[in-house]
């Protein structure tokens, strides 16, 4: 247990009385911690804590990657922020030798400090000075862990900064005709043949590398540890990483199996605010963030870009592309879903030409003053609408049906109704996409009432909501992508 001395040893709490040290150390818990222990994770309710012996690292996942920012040694606390801002804790704190910490409850602090104000307001200022602290921090750019060189419109370079951006790897793109792109590189810039050429942080660089060399190079696990689990999980959407966190938290061995990247489809979208626990709303990168990260500290181990050939179930045994095979107690599906190609004229032929699968936020730079159309009306159609309208000039959905609430939830139509720059168009269905290589920017022509007839756009996601699949189409061709389509429209619409 805590004593009343240990806790006049504390410098910031050595100026209560004797009373006042006697009454927290009969409240404070005694948390006696191994190499490795979490006193407290990110984000988790504030409380005020003591170091009594050892040493505590905070750390802090910042673009994906765990940083240390800071220490804390015997007589040093931590907590005063949460507490002064009425916040979860900004970082883990997590001995680094075994430790020993007092926890102060919020309900006994603020006993502690009506009694002695001298010390909350000691405390008020050391809050201050690390708020400053962290600020620093979170201006401080990531260094990007990749450089990519690739064309705008190449499909194998749309492909890698795809998964680049779903895996959560900053990277800093060059585009070869850019003024400044050997400067940024280096040196002189791969050639045409050799795009996409990525070069990561510790200097290895490959040319049109597969996706898997890719993960190789940074890092990114691609093989099993073993042979045998408890728990083998098919998937790395919500719920694949669900059912990771929760075996893992049972200590069972657990391992999931990702052919590209965490998140799934719910990864990909720009906003989502019908997820239980963010009453804000969160980024589906985000979302698949925290789950991930929750499930490797349990001890959950996650691949990326490996598939599953197989399963046998008589022998409980996965069979992994490249021959590998797991054998497992337990087999879980949590496939999620996979994108249907449409089947129209031209998808096929610009699909990584400004086509793509999924519009995530990162493509978001792509349309800037540009007018975006969207193809379907589900969910996934109307959050990219509202995403896309920050950065577009104009949005308009393209829905075969009559009435957005067949498919879309309430609160995203009621937000729809409030951009201006959104426009719906009903009866409306693609027929065919026309172009080859980008140009500039042009303008979306008027539309005249008849069963078919043509548009000009800057940017195409057809968003089918059913199965709530996604689409991207951005500007190709000698002028932009010439849309095709059938359905009645009014005249003049833009």
């Amino acid at each position: 247990m805590v004593t009343a001395e240990e806790i006049g040893e504390v410098p910031i709490l050595g100026a209560l009385g004797e009373k006042e040290r006697e009454r927290l150390s009969r409240s404070a818990a005694d948390i006696r911690l191994v190499p490795g222990e979490f006193a407290v994770n990110e984000g988790d309710e504030r409380a005020l804590f003591a170091v009594l012996h050892g040493r505590i690292e905070v750390v802090r996942v910042i673009d994906g990657i765990e940083r240390v920012i800071g220490e804390r040694l015997p007589g040093d606390i931590f907590g005063e922020v949460p507490l002064t801002l009425g916040t979860g804790f900004p970082g883990a704190y997590r001995a680094v030798q075994p430790s020993r910490v007092a926890l102060v409850d919020v309900q006994a602090y603020h006993t502690i400090v009506a009694a002695s104000p001298d010390v909350a307001l000691k405390i008020a200022e050391l809050a201050r000075q690390r708020i400053g602290g962290l600020q620093g921090i979170a201006a401080e750019p990531p260094p990007p862990r990749a450089i990519v060189v690739g064309h705008r419109w190449d499909s194998d370079c749309a492909a890698l900064r795809r998964f680049l951006d779903r895996n959560q790897v900053t990277f800093k793109w060059l585009i070869p005709d850019a003024p400044d792109a050997e400067d940024e590189w280096g040196g002189p810039l791969p050639a045409d043949e050799d795009c996409p050429t990525i070069r990561v942080v510790d200097g290895k660089t490959a040319v049109r590398p597969h996706l898997r060399r890719v993960a190789e190079m940074l890092g990114l696990p691609t093989q099993a540890a073993d042979a045998e689990y408890d728990v083998v999980i098919v998937g790395a959407g919500p719920a694949g990483l669900a059912a990771a966190v929760y075996g893992a938290s049972e200590g069972l061995r657990t391992i999931v199996i990702e052919r590209e990247a965490p998140g799934g489809q719910a990864g990909t979208s720009a906003r989502i605010e019908n997820y239980l626990g963010f009453p804000s709303g969160v980024s589906g990168d985000e979302l698949a963030g925290r789950a991930l990260q929750q499930a490797r500290r349990l001890g959950a181990e996650i691949l990326v870009t490996r598939s599953i050939m197989r399963i046998d179930a008589a022998m409980h045994q996965v069979h992994l592309d490249d021959g590998d095979v797991l054998k497992a107690q337990t087999i879980i599906l949590a496939c999620g879903v996979s994108w249907r190609q449409l089947p129209i004229d031209g998808f096929d032929r610009l699909t990584g030409k400004g086509i793509s699968y999924g519009a995530a936020r990162s493509e978001a730079s792509n349309t800037h003053g540009l007018d975006v159309h969207i193809v379907g009306a589900g969910n996934s159609a109307g959050q990219a609408a509202l995403f896309f309208s920050n950065h577009a000039r104009s949005v308009t959905i393209l829905y075969r049906g009559d009435t957005l609430e067949k498919g879309m939830s309430r609160y995203l139509i009621e937000q729809i109704a409030t951009r201006r720059n959104i426009d719906v168009m009903f009866g409306t269905q693609v027929a065919a996409v026309h172009g080859d290589v980008y140009s500039a920017p042009g303008r979306k022509k008027a539309g005249t009432r008849s069963d078919a007839g043509g548009l000009t756009t800057g940017d195409v996601f057809p968003e089918v909501a059913d199965p709530s699949q996604r689409y991207g189409a951005a500007p190709t061709g000698d002028t932009f992508p010439f849309l095709v389509w059938q359905g009645p429209l009014t005249e003049g619409q833009d």
